[in-house]
């Protein structure tokens, strides 16, 4: 049965907590556009997320990740996955609210470090112990993500098409997001 998306659902969390993976298939099982933040923000840019970081600084980041997601959110209703920090701005918080509705993929440490720990594209785990930096990242940004409209439990053995399930399970529950049929 068709779905028909009436706002924007956008995938909020930790760094590995699968918003590109679980939002690029999501978007595809709801027949949307899938965006992407960070990859929107290194197009406008036209410089790596690292890039930016290094060069102009994370508040310079945060200022220009707000304006790519304002635009995003200003499409047609799709899947949006935002950066890990793009959560903890009232700003966003309040035009994700106004526009769409926030869905946090709630994944454990040990599952982070997991999927995270092998790579060399996370800015703020270029730290002598990027273990505890991600652990101190997490304990600072739960509290933000609590504030999520709705959040979906993840598991190390979920696969990406048991996430979408359980997102789309959670999205039905709000109609003026999405409905199944042609409502």
């Amino acid at each position: 049965m068709p779905y028909q998306l009436r706002k924007t659902v956008v995938l909020v969390g930790m760094m590995g907590a699968g918003k590109t993976a679980v939002g690029t298939a999501l978007a595809r099982r709801l027949g949307v556009a899938f965006r992407d933040s960070d990859h929107a923000l290194e197009a406008a840019a036209n410089r790596t997320i690292a890039e930016i970081f290094s060069r102009d600084g994370e508040a310079f980041f945060r200022a220009k990740e707000t304006q790519v997601i304002a635009r995003l959110l200003q499409d047609e209703p799709g899947v949006l996955s935002t950066g890990g920090g793009a959560f903890l701005s009232p700003l966003n918080r309040a035009l994700i609210s106004r526009r769409g509705v926030s869905v946090w993929l709630d994944a454990d440490v040990k599952l982070l470090w997991a999927r995270v720990r092998q790579k060399d594209t996370r800015p703020l785990l270029r730290t002598a112990d990027p273990f505890a930096t991600l652990q101190d990242i997490f304990t600072a940004r739960v509290p933000f993500y609590r504030q999520a409209d709705l959040a979906v439990q993840s598991d190390a053995s979920y696969s990406i098409d048991d996430m979408v399930e359980r997102v789309i399970e959670v999205v039905l529950t709000r109609p003026d997001v999405l409905t199944q049929g042609t409502q």
